[in-house]
């Protein structure tokens, strides 16, 4: 795998679903719930099931072998 991609936020924290459509991991909230449903997302090398894991700066979230990084903006 890559290193992660720094994706910045606006805020303190982040739901995993808006995440992963915000670093282009992903194309729609529905394809969030498939993904996460079917253990495919990992968020700090743990497989995560639910889309509104709140994700902090440093927090790193793998899908199909691409990694991003919660940064702050």
């Amino acid at each position: 795998m890559s290193d992660p991609v720094d994706v910045p936020i606006d805020d303190d924290v982040i739901r995993l679903g808006q995440f992963l459509k915000l670093a282009n991991l992903i194309d729609s909230g529905s394809e969030a719930k498939t993904v996460i449903a079917a253990g495919l997302v990992r968020v700090n090398d743990e497989v995560e099931l639910r889309r509104g894991r709140q994700l902090h700066v440093g927090d790193v979230v793998a899908l199909a072998g691409h990694k991003a990084r919660v940064a702050p903006d």
